[in-house]
């Protein structure tokens, strides 16, 4: 009868430290997601309201703007089309998204992260010379020249670049674990912030004259995306 007592026990336990590994939040699919009180004032939720399956059609499922090359001609020299649940309505709760990226002759995509996804990335056309920085302490830099048909995987929230070395235009393709990845372009979010960050705030960050900071944040930071 011990024995049986013990087993029974042993099972309740093991289902309860089965139950609190499993219980967790959501991850979140967009920058923030403010509580309310009253649904009747909320504006977003996190992710979409889902349509009635009924009422879905091929189209909710569907997007061409991929099959078009971006309009390289800006500062960077690269483009960004996206493909995630804003252009495809059937990406909801799918957990998946792309972008096609679009370089030309020393077109860079400037260090960025994605808060919310992985990223692979195959190149269509081209070489690039692509990379990702670990995170502190050690920083450690991982770079790799990639030719046509070659994939590199970009990890979940790590700042990494793209840069075609090449003489003629450079295309990839990418996939992100993600139906909304985001993106945070690094000089765009320090130096061309909205309002901008205290400059005694990055004059002691980065260890500079307060006019390179001044010299920065007067120039227009070009959003590729």
């Amino acid at each position: 009868m011990a024995n049986i007592h013990y087993f029974t026990l042993t099972i309740a336990i093991l289902a309860l430290a089965s139950s609190l590994a499993y219980a967790s939040d959501p991850s979140p699919l967009q920058d923030f997601c403010v509580a309310l009180n009253d649904s009747r004032t909320a504006v977003f939720v996190n992710g979409k309201f889902c349509k009635n399956p009924k009422l879905a059609k091929a189209d909710d499922f569907f997007f061409s703007g991929l099959r078009n090359a971006g309009n390289t001609s800006n500062p960077v020299g690269s483009a960004v089309t996206q493909a995630n649940v804003a252009q495809i309505p059937g990406l909801n709760t799918l957990g998946i998204s792309l972008v096609r990226i679009d370089y030309a002759p020393n077109g860079l995509n400037p260090p960025h992260t994605h808060p919310r996804a992985t990223e692979a990335l195959i190149v269509l056309e081209g070489t690039l010379y692509v990379g990702f920085v670990t995170s502190n302490p050690e920083n450690r830099l991982f770079t790799k020249f990639l030719n046509k048909g070659d994939v590199f995987v970009f990890p979940e929230g790590l700042i990494h670049f793209q840069f075609n070395m090449g003489k003629t235009n450079a295309v990839a393709i990418a996939a992100l674990s993600s139906q909304n990845p985001g993106v945070i372009t690094i000089a765009n979010a320090v130096f061309g912030s909205n309002p901008p960050i205290s400059r005694d705030v990055l004059t002691k960050a980065f260890q500079v004259d307060k006019k390179v900071i001044n010299y920065l944040q007067d120039q227009l930071w070009w959003d590729n995306n």
